[in-house]
């Protein structure tokens, strides 16, 4: 990583860092016991920034650029060595190079799910995960607060503690929006502004920011989901009957797919069960003797009666069962261009285009006859 070029003796002339690890944030120049002459070069490239350690203290910090180590570039590390009266002799110092651009693709995520309330679906649980980008914007504080004395420090030794943060505030932030389940994936990018935001004042105590924040996923227990879907699955079946009624049809139409086939022999076994309990039922009465009869099936319940509504002067009314609308037509109050709806019909219709109302107006009673001629 470092390249160290020694001159003569035991003085170190050239100080540089090259990185190629992509993961290292702060590399300590490896002194190995010699001193670093004074009028040295210090390299510092873009993206980068060197920090002077004089006997535990930070002394200076060195953006990008070529320095020459003379009392004129060190102002704080002079006054701590005295050179202020021309001392030129070799200082020992610690110096850590630390890299400021960005590191990408940092993951987060919530190790345990985020209990939270939603007004369609009660408490629930919700997990997410996301990336996120930080970089170094105060080395010297960098190094005070989390480095330390790490002559190699990579960004996986401080992703978790940036991890615990993001969730922390992430959770106090999704349990307060009230924000519906179902409509949180269009706020993704809400929430990591939001969380970002919040964060920056802790991470900025690091000597750290958080460039970039995004919540990539937010999502329900997987056994929740399963229900959603089937729910999702009803709302596009919409009336059961009439998709099933459909699903019969087309498997009878279509004698290729061997459905059908299928489909008559359910049929005919239906028949044959119907005939075999109709002879049951006729022996059983035979066979029934002075005890009294066989028992008889209870009726089957009659069908709900449907509840109409009628559209008049652009406003529904009603409900009304069938035999109020036939007194509406007896006194001139509906017609066969009356539009209806019930429940499970497709839109409006006029009600001469539905076969149990239409039979409404064909029993209508015949104009009654003129009056008779008084004597």
């Amino acid at each position: 990583m470092g390249i160290l070029d020694f001159l003569t003796g035991e003085f170190i002339d050239v100080i540089h860092w090259v990185d190629d690890t992509r993961d290292t944030m702060v590399w300590r120049f490896e002194r190995e016991g010699h001193a670093i002459k004074y009028g040295a070069k210090l390299t510092v490239r873009e993206g980068q920034a060197a920090v002077f350690v004089h006997e535990g203290q930070i002394a200076d910090v060195f953006g990008p650029g070529l320095y020459m180590l003379e009392t004129n570039n060190m102002p704080i590390l002079t006054t701590l060595q005295h050179w202020d009266h021309g001392f030129r002799s070799p200082f020992k110092s610690e110096i850590y190079f630390v890299n400021t651009t960005r590191f990408n693709d940092q993951k987060w995520g919530t190790k345990n799910p985020i209990i939270t309330r939603d007004a369609e679906f009660g408490p629930i649980r919700l997990r997410a995960f996301g990336t996120y980008t930080m970089r170094v914007t105060d080395p010297g504080l960098f190094i005070r607060e989390i480095v330390g004395t790490d002559g190699e420090f990579t960004a996986d030794e401080i992703s978790f503690q940036i991890r615990n943060i993001i969730v922390q505030e992430f959770s106090r932030m999704i349990a307060g929006s009230r924000i519906p389940v179902l409509d949180m994936a269009a706020n993704t990018a809400d929430f990591g502004k939001l969380v970002a935001a919040a964060i920056a004042p802790a991470v900025a105590a690091y000597g750290l920011s958080i460039p970039e924040f995004y919540v990539e996923n937010i999502s329900l227990p997987e056994e929740v989901e399963k229900v959603l879907d089937k729910r999702t699955s009803m709302g596009i079946v919409g009336d059961l009957n009439r998709y099933t009624q459909f699903n019969a049809a087309e498997a009878l139409g279509n004698p290729a797919s061997g459905a059908s086939a299928g489909m008559g022999a359910a049929m005919g076994a239906g028949m044959g069960a119907g005939l075999g309990m109709a002879v049951g039922g006729q022996m059983a009465g035979a066979y029934a003797g002075p005890w009294g009869a066989a028992p008889q099936q209870p009726p089957a319940p009659p069908a709900p009666e449907k509840a109409w509504h009628i559209a008049e002067d652009g406003a529904a009314k009603g409900p009304f069962g069938r035999a109020h609308l036939g007194r509406l037509v007896t006194e001139g109050n509906f017609s066969r261009e009356t539009l209806v709806w019930t429940a499970g019909q497709d839109g409006w219709k006029a009600a001469g285009d539905i076969p149990e109302l239409a039979q409404l107006f064909t029993v209508m009673p015949p104009p009654p006859p003129p009056p008779a001629p008084k004597a």
